[in-house]
């Protein structure tokens, strides 16, 4: 077993001191091999040394350019700083080298969603749930941009879907509850307000929004 594999296995044990060694000796035996750089920021990371992690991100783009997860760990700091602008050029050049996972799009669309680039954020998103299906968090929010652009139809097929794979989600049936509203149908966006409610009865906006629905009801 490598230096990278021992330090690895001892990051999914939580044991960040060994693993610290265990990386910090692979840098050693070869200094520059950009992969050691990597497992060493993704550590720093986990352990919120952030800006101890781009030092070793930054020194294994120099090494490999093509180092695409140093992208993306470097974008996962970023965006953890609220540096939003730089967490969307880290993702965008991890995907340029190759990193089409969903986790990339996820991210990317989480960046341009903070800086209310409503429409990047939504394609971003599609392409997250489109490489993995089971992915609540991409479709949610997928769901929720597309209530805010306003394509209330789609958005509520979105959310319904996550609310049948994840049948605890309060903030889902929240906005369900206000995508019915807005479509003007008070005893669905009644009902998904009461299921927020059953399953976080201090959901503030649900209870609000509950209120409103059955003063309009009445």
């Amino acid at each position: 077993m490598s230096w990278n594999e021992k330090g690895i296995a001892y990051m999914n044990e939580q044991n960040y001191e060994e693993a610290a060694k265990a990386f910090n000796a692979a840098i050693e035996e070869d200094p520059k091999d950009a992969t050691a750089f990597i497992n060493f920021g993704n550590l720093l990371g986990a352990i919120g040394e952030e800006e101890r992690a781009l030092v070793f991100f930054d020194k294994a783009i120099a090494l490999d350019e093509q180092a695409a997860t140093a992208y993306y760990g470097a974008g996962t700091i970023y965006y953890k700083q609220d540096q939003f602008e730089e967490a969307v050029k880290m993702f965008k050049q991890a995907l340029v080298n190759q990193l089409e996972e969903a986790d990339v799009f996820f991210m990317l669309g989480m960046s341009y969603y903070q800086l209310g680039a409503l429409p990047h954020a939504m394609a971003n998103f599609k392409r997250a749930i489109e490489l993995n299906e089971a992915d609540i968090d991409a479709r949610f929010q997928y769901g929720l941009t597309l209530a805010q652009l306003e394509q209330v139809d789609e958005a509520v097929i979105q959310l319904e879907k996550v609310v049948s794979d994840a049948p605890n989600h309060a903030d889902a049936f929240f906005n369900l509850g206000v995508a019915y509203a807005y479509k003007e149908d008070a005893a669905k966006a009644l009902q998904a307000f009461e299921d927020a409610l059953r399953i976080q009865p201090d959901h503030a906006l649900a209870a609000n929004g509950k209120k409103t629905v059955e003063q309009a009801m009445q």
